[in-house]
C-alpha cells in the first residue's frame, strides 16, 4: 500500500510539472481506457465515464476560444468542430447509453492524444501533424457517426486497437 502511495505521488508530480499537451494527451488516453472498459459494465458506469470525458472536452473547448489561443485558427476550428460532435455524442450517450456509440469517443480521444503526445522537431510540422489529425478524425468522426446510425460498422484505419492508451495511470473522477 505504501509503495502505490509513493507511485500515485510521482506520478501527480510528474503530471503538475509536464507540458500542458502532454497533460492534455495523458487525460484523453486514460478518458479512453476508462471509455473502453465501462463498455463491459453497466450503463450508469457508461454515463459516469462519459461524463468525466465530456468535462475533459468542455476544458478543450475553454482553451480554444480563448482570444489568447496560440494554436493556429484553423486547427482550433478543426478542434471545435471535433469537440461539438463529442458534445453531441456525450448528450446521446447519457440519454441512452450504448456501448457500440462508445467506439468513436475513444478513438477520437486515442487520435487526439497521439498528436498532443508526438515530440516533433518543428513546430511547424506538429502543427501540420494536429490539423490533419483534427481534420481526418472530424471526418472519420462523421463517417461513424452516420454508419452507427444506420447500424454499420466504419472499418477505416481508426479501430479500436489503433493505439493503446497507458494503462498504469490512477486516474480518479
Amino acid at each position: 500500500m505504501n509503495q502505490f502511495n509513493s507511485y500515485k505521488k510521482s506520478q501527480q508530480m510528474a503530471l503538475e510539472n509536464a507540458p500542458a499537451n502532454k497533460v492534455e494527451a495523458w487525460a484523453l488516453s486514460e478518458a479512453a481506457r476508462r471509455l473502453h472498459e465501462s463498455k463491459e459494465k453497466d450503463n450508469n458506469d457508461i454515463i459516469e465515464q462519459v461524463r468525466l470525458n465530456w468535462r475533459i472536452w468542455t476544458i478543450i473547448q475553454a482553451e480554444l476560444v480563448d482570444p489568447d489561443c496560440p494554436i493556429p485558427s484553423e486547427i482550433r476550428q478543426n478542434l471545435l468542430n471535433l469537440s461539438n460532435f463529442i458534445d453531441r455524442r456525450s448528450i446521446d450517450l447519457i440519454a441512452k447509453p450504448d456501448p457500440a456509440k462508445l467506439d468513436i469517443l475513444i478513438n477520437i480521444n486515442r487520435q487526439i492524444a497521439s498528436g498532443l503526445s508526438g515530440s516533433p522537431e518543428d513546430n511547424q510540422q506538429h502543427e501540420e501533424s494536429m490539423n490533419d489529425t483534427a481534420q481526418n478524425t472530424t471526418n472519420s468522426a462523421i463517417t461513424s457517426d452516420k454508419a452507427t446510425d444506420q447500424g454499420q460498422t466504419n472499418n477505416d484505419k481508426t479501430t479500436d486497437n489503433n493505439i493503446s492508451p497507458p494503462s498504469k495511470f490512477n486516474f480518479e473522477a
